[in-house]
């Protein structure tokens, strides 16, 4: 049987196009929880400093998020912000994995600054296939697939290693820019704080 316009669209596309499309659906959605939130009042807690805040948004987009994954990608793994808070450990295997932050930036959230996002990242053999970020507040989306870059409005982005090498996502060091010489210009900027390893928390 031949395969139909539809499917050769899809294979052309990748085997992870289903997933990449549910990232996206997926942020937008959370992306309008977070928007409605940031006009109503807040309840608050703090995880290792007064700095690294949470709220009950926090949790419910990060539910949100993993329920729908979980229910269309049953075999999937999850590495998830406020459920590694709460003991889960970090564990990045070679098996297809989410990597989800629901909101990023909580602190900007709480405070009502500008700038907000939902993040999804999908790794699978330890490697980022792709990343779906959704800057709520500007409305923009911005994504990335490996071997692709990342675009936002047409605006190609690099992500790197803190040091401009490889990207290790387990070791909290990464720059998006525009091009390759701005990210190592941000990376020689930056005060490195050293903050471990997710994998070994």
């Amino acid at each position: 049987m031949k395969p139909s316009g539809e499917d050769q669209a899809a294979l052309a596309a990748g085997p992870w196009e289903e997933c990449f499309q549910a990232a996206v659906q997926l942020a937008l959605r959370a992306g309008q929880i977070i928007r409605k939130a940031l006009t109503e009042e807040k309840r608050v807690s703090t995880k290792t400093s007064a700095a690294d805040l949470v709220t009950e948004t926090d949790h419910l987009v990060e539910d949100l998020i993993i329920s729908e994954l979980r229910e269309r990608f049953p075999s999937h793994r999850f590495i998830a912000e406020e459920a590694a808070a709460s003991g889960a450990k970090c564990v990045l295997t070679h098996s297809p994995t989410w990597i989800i932050d629901p909101i990023d930036g909580t602190c900007n959230f709480v405070h009502r600054f500008p700038t907000v996002a939902v993040s999804i990242g999908f790794a699978v053999r330890q490697e980022l296939e792709f990343g779906v970020i959704y800057h709520c507040t500007e409305e923009r989306l911005y994504t990335g697939r490996r071997g692709r870059g990342a675009f936002c409005n047409g605006q190609r982005l690099r992500v790197s290693g803190e040091t401009g090498g490889p990207l290790d996502l387990m070791a909290c060091r990464v720059v998006a820019a525009s091009t390759r010489e701005m990210a190592m210009l941000i990376a020689q900027a930056l005060q490195t704080i050293n903050y471990g390893r997710d994998d070994e928390k």
